[in-house]
């Protein structure tokens, strides 16, 4: 039998220390700075510095080149405007390659219904093909499928797009 003494006896062995509520803001203030402090010491101080280390394979993706070989500008893949318009019979096809390309990170457009191709054909703006190019390699295409887009309009209102993907029979297979 548990007598009314042993219960109050019984509460107070088991209480813990809490510090005070001054205390926890030293211990969170402490831990963020830290936090900070690790991440800040393990990502580039420049981030130009990272694009001219990287091997040239990969320097695409974020560096536009020159002829001359020299870098001319640094662009996002998620800042290149990419459009993409079914050039064949197969419906939805330019909705399943714009989710695949947005999910690859670049700003792609809402889709749209192109001219009939017999080939994939990537319309590229000066100073973006190293996009077409990757893109090529991301929708399983050769690399010469990105054609200059100079006065042509594939599509409307594509004018002021980077790149324009008009996809043929080829991706469908």
């Amino acid at each position: 039998m548990v007598t009314s003494q042993d219960k109050s006896n019984s509460s107070k062995s088991g209480s813990h220390y809490q510090p005070s509520l001054a205390v926890m803001l030293i211990i969170l203030v402490l831990f963020v700075a830290a936090t900070f402090v690790a991440l800040r010491s393990h990502s580039p101080s420049h981030p130009s510095a990272a694009a001219t280390t990287q091997p040239a394979s990969h320097a695409s993706s974020t560096t536009t080149t020159t002829a001359a070989g020299s870098t001319s500008s640094t662009v996002p893949k998620s800042q290149v405007s990419v459009q993409v318009a079914n050039g064949t019979t197969i419906s939805g096809l330019a909705g399943s390659y714009t989710t695949k390309l947005q999910l690859l990170g670049w700003n792609t457009l809402p889709r749209l219904n192109g001219p009939a191709e017999t080939a994939t054909v990537i319309y590229y703006h000066p100073s973006f093909l190293w996009a077409a190019q990757e893109i090529a390699t991301e929708i399983g295409v050769p690399a010469s499928a990105a054609r200059p887009l100079g006065n042509a309009t594939p599509v409307p209102g594509a004018t002021g797009d980077d790149i324009v993907v008009v996809l043929g029979p080829d991706v469908a297979s």
